[in-house]
């Protein structure tokens, strides 16, 4: 066979190699690892579903055996109950004050000492950066003591303050926004210092913006870490009035274990800012993970 003749052939091969893959594509328009996706989702969303499911129906069809998967009716008594005759309303305002205050001290410490690790180099910024990044690997237990008596020491056991000044910083966010400054080019920087500006106004007016992505990871994740901790406030907080929502819950769920409808509805609205907040920041936070995670 010639050479024009093998290329021919050839160049047919691979259009009915295309056209074939081409056809698969439009018999099945998502990715196939879809497939394989899709059920893990429904798997882990499983739960959730039967948790707002559960939060609306009464307690005889909670309770009954073998128990019911869908309800007849809604029924918001479980809701009633929790809005109206406990404190749950005071118990959320904490947790939304202890949150709160504790996302916005991480970002603006966490981004002025991610900045100074990430652009600054004086005499022991890698020693102190080691050292840092090792308290990560120290587990709650062992600094819960110590915590415990320097918060006594400042008079902050049994209110609020307990549960926000250990939380006004952390190495994590501190990391996290060193990492994705590295990632931006220096030249953007050069260019506003001879202009004039400072460090200061560098990190706030060109840094900040860019660092959206950084900004949202932090955000969420000391939002789940504040909002979802338990061990602390059950040490730091004896009133119940100054109980955050995780605490309350769960004294909530000891004293009215029989009333399964109150529970399930406490636990939605445990669960739905927290799911909100993920919701809302989610492309921010893929973007922040793709570009800043390797960075040395």
């Amino acid at each position: 066979m010639s050479a024009p003749a093998m290329t021919t052939s050839a160049t047919a091969d691979a259009v009915n190699a295309s056209g074939r893959r081409a056809g698969r594509r439009r018999r099945l328009p998502f990715s196939p690892w879809h497939l394989l996706l899709a059920p893990l989702s429904a798997g882990f969303a499983l739960p959730l579903v039967w948790l707002i499911v559960s939060s609306v129906m009464s307690d005889a069809e909670i309770n009954r055996f073998p128990p019911a998967l869908w309800p007849h009716g809604i029924d918001l008594g479980g809701y009633r109950y929790v809005l109206g005759n406990a404190m749950f309303p005071r118990w959320f305002l904490n947790s939304c004050v202890v949150a709160g205050v504790a996302v916005a001290s991480n970002l603006v410490l966490g981004a002025l000492g991610g900045y100074a690790f990430a652009r600054m180099r004086f005499a022991g910024s890698r020693l102190l950066l080691a050292l840092m990044l090792a308290t990560m690997a120290v587990p709650f237990q062992l600094t819960m003591i110590p915590t415990f008596l320097v918060m006594k020491w400042l008079g902050l056991i049994d209110t609020l303050g307990a549960l926000i000044v250990p939380s006004l910083v952390t190495p994590f966010a501190v990391f996290l926004f060193r990492q994705f400054f590295l990632s931006l080019p220096r030249e953007l920087e050069e260019a506003a210092w001879i202009d004039g500006c400072s460090r200061l106004r560098v990190l706030v007016s060109i840094v900040a913006p860019l660092a959206r992505p950084a900004l949202a990871t932090v955000a969420v994740l000391t939002f789940l870490a504040t909002w979802n901790d338990l061990s602390w406030p059950l040490i730091a907080i004896n009133h119940d009035a100054r109980f955050t929502l995780q605490l309350g819950l769960t004294t909530f769920q000891g004293q009215h274990h029989t009333r399964w409808s109150a529970v399930m509805a406490g636990n939605v609205i445990t669960v739905l800012p927290v799911l909100l907040a993920f919701l809302c920041a989610q492309k921010t936070f893929i973007q922040s993970l793709t570009r800043s995670g390797l960075k040395g």
